[in-house]
């Protein structure tokens, strides 16, 4: 969705805006991973995120969160979190362009993005900013 041009109202555009992000809200509680693209446009939803077959499995990534006095933690994903993180986790690794967005049932909120300075996946995790 591209903003017509400059100067003109937005309050039409930001309507629509809205209506498709609650499209797709709508398509994430469906079990599985909603994937879009950088342009947002909708490819899947529901989808099972598998290991690539040549990839290894991510045995590493580094944690941290948006809190004061907060370290970077190295961890094995299974103590991370669950399917979830595990899935986005193996994705990023895999599609290292690619970034994962978490909401679990559990409240936590978590960015995946490969790090090339640590060469591992990272995870943000950002629900202090939620609260």
């Amino acid at each position: 969705m591209r903003k017509d041009a400059p100067g003109k109202p937005s309050r039409p555009w930001e309507d629509a805006l809205g209506r498709a992000i609650d499209g797709i809200a709508r398509l994430t509680a469906v079990d599985g991973a909603t994937l879009i693209t950088a342009d947002y446009k909708l490819l899947a939803f529901g989808a099972k995120i598998v290991r690539r077959v040549t990839s290894p499995q991510v045995a590493q990534i580094i944690v941290t969160e948006t809190i004061e006095g907060g370290r970077p933690v190295i961890a094995e994903p299974a103590q991370f979190g669950g399917t979830r993180h595990l899935s986005a986790a193996q994705f990023v690794h895999d599609q290292r362009d690619a970034i994962a967005l978490v909401a679990s049932q559990d409240g936590r909120f978590t960015a995946f993005a490969w790090s090339p300075s640590e060469k591992m996946v990272h995870a943000h995790r950002i629900e202090a900013l939620l609260l």
